[in-house]
Parts: structure tokens; sequence; C-alpha cells
């Protein structure tokens, strides 16, 4: 084994030493390079800390008089803390602009907005529900109004119930059995949908059916008057009285009255009330709702009559 000679132990300690010394002399060269950019840049960075703080300020101010405004002229709470959180983060977004002009990094600030604009594209395909859900309600607010108000009775397919809550995302309808089902906005927006309190009025829809024995003249008389007299009747707006059919065992007709409406109870309640008035009046003037009949003959294409039949049954057993 050969070992190295002193010799070339010293040298190779200079060539490391002489390294050492080069690489501290460049990291002192570069920091001293950037403290006197940074003492250079400092009253730029002063002045873009200034702008960021007084922006913030302004965004706080002018959120509140949005707010104000807003609370005047848009009943749809959640559309107006929409409008107000973007118009304070725009002031706070036009505050930062103009900071980083102020430091001279809009190359920066561009290639940023770039990447956010491509990661907001990304976003928009993976979250297409929500984003569809959250413009739907925009697009619902910005009416002048909702096609419904909280406490409204609304239908969209298959459910039924009085709205419960609104926001931009959803909107939460509680059915008569008392269960909260949040719909989707991209749901109620696309869909038809019903207002039974939209007008503060709803129309009873009555079908009974009366005797072939009847005088029809006399049993429309009666309805029309027995219902004349039920509470909530729209004025102006008459019962209305229409034959329909001939049922298998009776005359059939529909009664129409309007009420008003504010919730589903009193919807339920003027039917119940109609009912009960229908049915006294006809017990008073004897007049009869048929049970179902059936007729069985049995003397059909050269058949034998009932009669025959339990004749000819008895003969047999004796």
């Amino acid at each position: 084994m050969v070992f190295p000679s002193s010799e070339n132990i010293s040298v190779n300690l200079k060539k490391q030493a002489l390294s050492f010394n080069k690489a501290v002399d460049l990291l002192v060269d570069k920091l001293t390079g950037w403290s006197e950019k940074a003492i250079l840049i400092l009253p730029n960075l002063l002045v873009a800390i200034l702008i960021l703080v007084i922006s913030i300020f302004l965004s706080d101010l002018f959120g509140k008089i949005i707010s104000k405004v807003l609370k005047r002229y848009l009943k749809n709470r959640a559309l107006a803390s929409f409008v107000v959180t973007v118009s304070k983060l725009l002031v706070i977004f036009l505050g930062l602009l103009l900071a980083t002009s102020v430091l001279h990094l809009d190359k920066a600030i561009t290639s940023l907005l770039a990447g956010l604009g491509i990661v907001g594209v990304a976003l928009g395909f993976a979250f297409q529900d929500i984003t569809a859900n959250f413009v739907s309600g925009v697009a619902m607010a910005v009416k002048d109004k909702y096609p419904f108000a909280v406490g409204d009775l609304i239908q969209t397919q298959d459910i039924i119930g009085n709205v419960e809550h609104m926001n931009l995302r959803a909107t939460t309808i509680k059915t008569f059995q008392g269960q909260a089902i949040i719909v989707p906005n991209k749901v109620i927006y696309e869909k038809p949908i019903t207002n039974y309190s939209f007008i503060g009025m709803r129309r009873v829809d009555l079908e009974v059916g009366v005797s072939y024995d009847e005088d029809l003249e006399k049993v429309e008389a009666v309805v029309l008057e027995s219902v004349k007299h039920l509470e909530d009747l729209i004025e102006g707006k008459e019962p209305e009285f229409y034959y329909k059919d001939f049922g298998e065992s009776s005359i059939n007709f529909e009664l129409r009255f309007w009420v008003k409406f504010t919730k589903q109870t009193e919807y339920l309640n003027a039917r119940h009330q109609a009912i009960k008035a229908i049915k006294k009046a006809f017990n008073e003037n004897g007049i009869k709702i048929p049970f179902p009949i059936r007729t069985l003959d049995f003397g059909i294409k050269n058949g034998k009559s009932f009669s025959e039949m339990v004749i000819s049954t008895k003969e047999s057993s004796l």
C-alpha cells in the first residue's frame, strides 16, 4: 500500500482552502448584491405594503356601502352577500395589482394569473355540478324576484312542500311530513316549478256523483247554494258547476271554487268544509249519492236467467 506524501497532502489542503474561500466570497457577493437591491427597493416595498393596507381598508368600507345599497333594492340575502364579497375581493385585487406594479413584478403576476386561469378551467370541469348549481342560484336571484320565496308552497318534480331556506347552491324544502329535502338549484332552475302561493289563492276541485233519478237542475242549484257561504271564498270568483259524464251508477259533476291561500291547511279546510256543506244540503233536499251498482245478467246469448238457474238447481238437488 502506497501512502501519499506530506507534500501532496499540503497541496490538497491548499486547493480545498482556496475553493472554500471562493465559495465564501461568491456567497458574500450574492448577499451583498441582494442587500443592495433590497435597500434600493425598500421605498417601493414600503409603498406597496401601504397600498395593500389601504386597499384592505377601502374594501371593507366599499363592502359596507354596497351592503347598505343592496338591502334597499335586493331582497335576496344570499345574492347580496355574494355581491359584497366579490366587490371586496375586487378592490383588494386591484390594490394587489398596483402594489406589484410598484415593485415591477408585472411579469410574475401575469404568469401567476395565467396559471390560475388554467387551474380554474380544470376545477370547472372537475366540479361541474357545483358550478352549475351556483350559477343557477345566481341566475334565479338576479331576476326581479325568485320564482318563489321562503314559506311558499312549491312543487318540483315529485317534491312538494314549503320553502324553508334558500342560498346560491341549494334550496331546502320542508314536506308535509316534516322532512327537509335539499334540492340543488340546478334542478329547480331547469325543471318546471309549481308555486301554489304565487297568486295568493287556489282553486278547489270537487268531483261528486248523483243518482240518475235526480233532477239535475235542482242538484246544480242546491250545490251552488251550499258553498256560497264558505269561509275564505274569493270575491268576484263565483263557484263553477259542470256535469262531466255518465258514470256506471251516477251522473258525475265537478264543482270548482277559489279560496284564499297562504298555507296548505287553508286549502284542506276549504275542501273539508265544502264536502260537509254539500252532504248536508243533499240530505235536506233528499238528493242521493248512489253506491256503485253491478247488474249480473245470466240470460245473454241464449243463456239461462238467474231465476231459472235457481229453479233448476233446486230440482236437481231433489
